[in-house]
């Protein structure tokens, strides 16, 4: 291994986990705002929403809404996890239903 691998490991290291390591440094020595943690409470959720809308309903840079087997997964998906409370549950029937409907569309 070379020193030029092995410094581009090192500074990958280095990025990845600084950003991390910092902020967790901060906060832990002082209070959080309580509009803070109000806000970082709807973070997950804004970032799955964004995820998922760009995932099922954008096919090749343009809303898709029709003939879209993505939308009919995703319906089946959220009605299995709304049933079970499983993420397992949810996701193998999340492939499932791609799988299915792939040879359909």
């Amino acid at each position: 291994m070379n020193n030029q691998f092995l410094l581009l490991i090192l500074g990958m290291s280095a990025v990845s986990y600084l950003p991390r390591v910092v902020p967790m440094m901060y906060f832990s020595k002082r209070e959080i705002p309580q509009w803070f943690q109000d806000w970082m409470k709807y973070v997950p959720a804004a970032l799955f929403a964004a995820l998922f809308f760009k995932d099922v309903f954008i096919v090749e840079h343009q809303l898709s809404l029709l003939a879209n087997m993505k939308i009919i997964a995703a319906v089946i998906v959220m009605g299995v996890a709304y049933k079970t409370k499983s993420m397992g549950l949810s996701v193998i029937a999340g492939l499932g239903s791609i799988i299915l409907l792939s040879f359909v569309f």
